[in-house]
């Protein structure tokens, strides 16, 4: 081979080889979307540089975020527009906007994808949608300041804290009518509902504690103190047996364990911690710090703080794309059945590389 051939190949596969090395990161956009309630605006955040690389202005008040039944759409209710937008899940990019949506403060989809639930704060009432059409079919009033949400695991209700009247309300979404009300504490937030189907954990900010609620029962049977300013609870990546649980004033996360109903261990995570979601290798959590305009991610094994970004004003709800996001009210489909093209995996430029490079060394 001449000296000009061999340069010709080096060239070659330096290009190629740099092509390898870039795709995944191309490939593979590490993006977190933030809502800053206070600001209007969504901020998305790259994880791997800890830079905010884009900021945009969205509805007034933009609280919370869910991801549609079939995982490809993810919504935003903007409280004090009264709209929901609608985003690409991977990109962020802004798809379309649903208007009307009457102060969509907290947001769910029923576990069959039948229902879409949004809590109204602001106005007092809890709405029933078909999630399909979002046509609205109830408008249930409650009193008063409904907060957050959690679905039973059979489907047949769905849970609000009551954050001004402290109780907690179950809907019967068969006949979209209020089942029952138990007294639960003070100023109850996030909701949890147990794996066995029996309990629903509540975070009651109003007395530090988490509490236990017996579904038959409808009743509190136990009462947890975690920290101060108990608020949203988080199940553990691939672990029903853990959550973590917000304590916002206090500045710290506990981790709760649901079998001995107990503190097992306490993260620092201060400048008011509220929503949370996992990297999609469960090694870190991503929290809003509500009065920092700030957001921090955690190492979950070493419980220290590995990174903060600059935001906007009074971050809430946040979103990373991964089968570990809280942000899903639906289990994700199941890959097609006996489609070859999902089952087997795609060949990589490293894969390829020796069949790219084996003619310029013959």
């Amino acid at each position: 081979m001449s000296s000009f051939s061999t340069g010709r190949c080096l060239a070659v596969v330096s290009f190629v080889l740099g092509l390898a090395f870039a795709a995944p990161a191309m490939a593979s956009p590490q993006l977190v979307v933030v809502l800053n309630s206070d600001e209007g605006s969504l901020s998305i955040v790259d994880r791997q540089t800890l830079k905010e690389v884009d900021k945009r202005s969205i509805g007034r008040e933009p609280h919370h975020l869910m991801l549609t039944p079939d995982g490809k759409d993810l919504v935003i209710g903007s409280t004090a527009t009264n709209e929901l937008t609608f985003l690409d899940p991977v990109t962020g990019e802004t798809r379309r906007r649903v208007r009307n949506i009457l102060d969509p403060y907290q947001l769910g989809f029923s576990p069959d994808g039948k229902w879409f639930v949004t809590a109204a704060y602001r106005m007092n009432h809890v709405d029933i949608y078909d999630a399909k059409e979002l046509k609205l079919v109830k408008r249930l009033p409650l009193h008063t300041l409904p907060s957050h949400m959690a679905f039973t695991r059979d489907n047949a209700q769905v849970l609000i804290t009551m954050q001004g009247s402290n109780q907690l309300v179950a809907i019967n979404l068969d006949t979209q009518e209020v089942a029952w009300t138990a007294d639960v504490g003070e100023a109850p937030a996030g909701l949890y509902a147990m794996p066995d189907g029996k309990r629903v954990l509540v975070g009651l900010t109003g007395e530090d504690a988490v509490a236990v609620v017996d579904l038959a029962q409808k009743r509190v049977v136990k009462w947890v103190v975690t920290g101060k300013g108990a608020h949203n609870i988080f199940r553990m990546p691939n672990d029903e047996t853990r959550v973590l649980v917000t304590n916002r004033l206090e500045g710290t996360i506990s981790l709760f364990d649901t079998n001995k109903l107990e503190v097992v261990d306490t993260i620092r995570a201060p400048g008011g911690p509220d929503d949370l979601d996992f990297t999609p290798d469960g090694k870190q959590i991503w929290v809003t710090q509500r009065w920092r305009r700030k957001v921090m991610a955690i190492d979950l094994a070493t419980k220290q703080i590995v990174g903060t970004v600059n935001v906007g004003r009074s971050p809430h709800g946040i979103y990373i794309n991964g089968p570990h996001t809280v942000s899903r009210s639906v289990a994700p489909p199941p890959e097609p059945a006996g489609d070859k093209t999902a089952q087997t995996p795609k060949a990589t430029l490293p894969d390829v590389l020796p069949q790219i490079l084996a003619p310029l060394f013959r």
